[in-house]
């Protein structure tokens, strides 16, 4: 099976204050297929957010390639990376950054509302997802009213709400207390193989890498295949 997301010799370099670089990505490949679930771990400061905020076009890389479904993120205008990220890209974060105001059902129908889904068709697809995270009777309440792991299935819901061909998640267990992260783990390993989307997760949570088809580890700024001991650390 053809790869969903493919990055090609990717380098990211930044400038200090002082004009020194610092190198966080010397030469990155990967390739992530329809269904499957990678994990990527190594210390922190290694650069695992830097990488993938690229794969999200959030950013972009110094040198080197990526391309979704096929599509090369390079030569790409603002509108147009705009429209990859809000139809193909789903993002979790490590704080699900919920709009506080708006109910669990209006924070999962924004993304599809931005799309110019109209706003009963909107509220019908959210709330399947919604259900289909076990959220269906929280439905109402505002992020507020939720638990931590109540909040980040929230997010996960809005994450793949418009259907994306990947979906980034980072440290997406890293504020939650054991019992949590177990159930958010569950869900984001189990609708890899339900949606057949990509996943990519960048983690230091041993049981998360666990349940990944690939553990990769990046250090160095190279991306490599994690040993078993380093998996395991």
């Amino acid at each position: 099976m053809s790869a969903i997301l493919e990055a090609r010799g990717i380098r990211k370099v930044y400038r200090g204050g002082d004009g020194t670089p610092l190198v966080v990505l010397t030469s990155v490949d990967l390739e992530v297929r329809r269904g499957e679930m990678v994990a990527i771990v190594g210390a922190s400061g290694a650069g695992k957010t830097t990488l993938l905020h690229l794969l999200g076009a959030l950013d972009g890389p110094t040198a080197g390639e990526i391309r979704l479904h096929g599509v090369p993120y390079a030569g790409l205008t603002d509108a147009e990376r705009d429209h990859l990220r809000n139809r193909d890209v789903g993002f979790v974060f490590q704080f699900h950054h919920l709009l506080r105001e708006f109910t669990a059902l209006e924070n999962v129908m924004m993304p599809l509302r931005i799309a110019g889904l109209a706003p009963a068709a909107a509220q019908s697809r959210a709330a399947a997802v919604l259900a289909q995270v076990g959220l269906a009777g929280r439905a109402s309440h505002r992020p507020a009213e939720l638990s931590g792991g109540e909040q980040q299935r929230c997010a996960v819901a809005r994450a793949i709400v418009h259907d994306p061909g990947v979906v980034l998640a980072d440290e997406p267990s890293g504020n939650l207390d054991h019992a949590h992260s177990a159930q958010l783990h569950d869900l984001l390993a189990g609708l890899a193989r339900t949606l057949e989307t990509a996943l990519v997760v960048a983690t230091h949570n041993r049981d998360l890498a666990e349940r990944a088809d690939r553990i990769l580890l990046l250090e160095g700024g190279i991306l490599r295949p994690a040993t078993a001991a380093e998996a395991m650390s």
